[in-house]
């Protein structure tokens, strides 16, 4: 058997298995975008492909619409493929430092200069 004559069949291998993979890298994410639009309910925050944040006012099966409240009152209506993900509110606030005396500063340069002082020596 020559060689040349498995270089075809190996080379085919090659070319098809990225491609499998590729097609179901993509089937996989267009069916986790198919899920979120299915989910989007009303209070949902949103961001669209377009970068605006949302919050999702109402749902329209027939028309694959969605209503997004930008701001209080003004509600737009879009596409549901507009939208980009589900935006998760962080509702816990960072805890702030009122009291300065509570904080210990270190002081690295007096550290710095007594080393440099005692090799001096």
């Amino acid at each position: 058997m020559d060689l040349s004559s498995l270089m075809f069949p190996l080379l085919l291998v090659l070319l098809a298995v990225p491609l499998f993979l590729s097609a179901r890298k993509q089937k996989r994410a267009v069916a986790e975008q198919q899920a979120l639009l299915n989910s989007l309910e009303p209070g949902d925050r949103v961001m669209t492909t377009s970068g605006l944040y949302a919050t999702v006012a109402g749902v329209n099966d027939e028309d694959n619409t969605i209503d997004l409240e930008v701001a209080d009152g003004v509600v737009t209506t879009w596409l549901r493929q507009a939208i980009r993900e589900k935006v998760v509110v962080d509702t816990e606030t960072d805890a702030v430092v009122d009291d300065v005396e509570d904080v210990d500063v270190v002081d690295e340069t007096a550290d710095v200069d007594r080393a440099q002082q005692e090799t001096k020596k």
